[in-house]
């Protein structure tokens, strides 16, 4: 049975089978891995290019990324503590949902947008304090009304970006693509 299979194989029909098969795989694959780089739906369409375009400051936002791990999404009574002094607050369709989460004291299920793998231990704080902007990793913001992946964040992009912040400085090059550095 498997003699035949394999002489099947060998024919032009069964080749031509057979790249069907591995084509029909790989495309599989590759819509997987773009559905996984996909924005998630937000509550709220937050314009972030709105926000700072008038100057207010990533950190301002998300002051986390500069004490811990994570950056942080700000609570709703940070949001209303600017909002309920814009006069427009009231009509404006995109900030009816913050006005009534804050109303009801409901909090705003936001969806992060950007996910580091179980197995990285990935750190905002010492990616601030290394003087990293946060566009180098989450994009031109100011040119996106909700956040979006700009780019695929995985390890070749972060090593790109280790080896480059290590320069001719050897001692810094090997801590900053020792496996320990991110894996630990």
């Amino acid at each position: 049975m498997i003699k035949r299979l394999f002489d099947w194989l060998k024919q032009p029909s069964g080749l031509i089978a057979a790249g069907i098969v591995v084509l029909a795989l790989f495309g599989l694959a590759a819509y997987g891995i773009s559905w996984t780089q996909r924005s998630p739906e937000q509550p709220i369409q937050f314009p972030h290019n709105t926000h700072i375009t008038i100057g207010v400051q990533c950190l301002y936002c998300h002051p986390s990324a500069a004490r811990g791990p994570v950056s942080g999404i700000p609570t709703q009574a940070k949001c209303w503590g600017c909002h309920r002094q814009i006069a427009k607050t009231d009509t404006s369709p995109l900030l009816a949902p913050l006005k009534q989460a804050v109303e009801s004291n409901t909090p705003i299920k936001w969806v992060p947008v950007f996910h580091a793998s179980d197995f990285v231990q990935f750190n905002h704080r010492a990616h601030v304090a290394a003087g990293q902007n946060c566009e180098n990793c989450h994009g031109d913001l100011s040119q996106m009304t909700v956040a979006e992946m700009p780019q695929v964040i995985n390890m070749g992009f972060c090593l790109k970006c280790h080896i480059k912040v290590a320069g001719a400085d050897q001692a810094k090059f090997l801590k900053l693509t020792d496996c320990g550095t991110c894996h630990y």
